[in-house]
Order: structure tokens, then sequence, then C-alpha cells
């Protein structure tokens, strides 16, 4: 029994241009009208596949090396991040308040951080630190681990 509507030589043609322009089953199939299970035969016909296991495969490892990178960069800037806080305890500070039945400003130039600022200071350098590690584990080779820890004593004034 012959098909009601079959698939002329333009719809053909037309399934070649839009399978080479990387285009899927169903999104050719709207485009023509026609049913999947259509395209498919016809696409099998001409010898087209829309098998593309393989291309997705690598798409999603070139995404996820990306995602790599961009976490190896975030886990490196948080860690300047931390430094700089750490570097800010040790360097003249301004601290000041508003308040007061007048609201009036106030500062005062300390040689360095006073306690409670180098506390805040320390907890966020902390905090950047604790999310860099997490981005981007060091290695587990013990000679990494003593210059962190090293490095995390010298933070704390030890």
């Amino acid at each position: 029994m012959a098909k009601a509507n079959p698939v002329t030589d333009a719809e053909r043609t037309r399934i070649r241009e839009l399978h080479a322009e990387g285009k899927g089953r169903n999104v050719i199939a709207k485009e023509l009208g026609r049913s999947g299970r259509t395209i498919s035969e016809e696409a099998a016909r001409l010898g087209l596949s829309f098998a593309r296991a393989a291309e997705v495969k690598a798409a999603t490892e070139v995404r996820q090396a990306d995602l790599a990178a961009l976490r190896t960069q975030l886990a490196l800037d948080l860690t300047y991040d931390a430094m700089k806080l750490r570097a800010q305890m040790w360097k003249p500070t301004i601290v000041y308040s508003f308040g007061g039945k007048e609201n009036t400003y106030e500062d005062h130039l300390f040689d360095e951080a006073p306690a409670a600022e180098k506390r805040a200071l320390m907890g966020t350098a902390g905090m950047a630190i604790d999310r860099s590690l997490k981005l981007s584990p060091p290695a587990t080779d013990t000679e990494g681990l003593a210059a962190v820890d090293a490095w995390l004593k010298s933070m704390m004034g030890g």
C-alpha cells in the first residue's frame, strides 16, 4: 500500500541540508511538518545518522575542562584575596564611626588594625582560603601540605 503523503525529492534535499547543518531529527521534522519517524526512515535511506554520542561526549569533555580551568582560576583569585586581607591587618588603619545625638563622624588612625578588625579580616581571609581549597584541593604530597601548614601558621602570626 502506498503512503498517503510520500516524501518529495525537495524534502529529501532539505533533510540532507539540515542534517549537514547539524540539526537534530526533531528539529528537521518540525521544520518539514513531518513525524520524527518519517525523518528517521528517510535519513536511513539517505545514509544519514542522528547518532551523535561521540560529538556530545567530546563537547561535554571540553565543557568540563573549561569549568575546571575556571575553578582553578577562581581558587587562585581567592588565595590572592586572602593574602591581601591578611596584609591589611598589619597596615595603618583608619577606624571610623557615626553616631551620637548629633550623628557626628569620628575617625582615628592606628599603626595597624585593631584586634576586632584583625579578627574580621582573618575570618574573611579564612573563608577565602577554605573556598579556594574546596575549588582546587592541594595534591596529597606531604611536602605540599607542610608548605600550606607553614603558610597558615604565618598567617596566624605563629
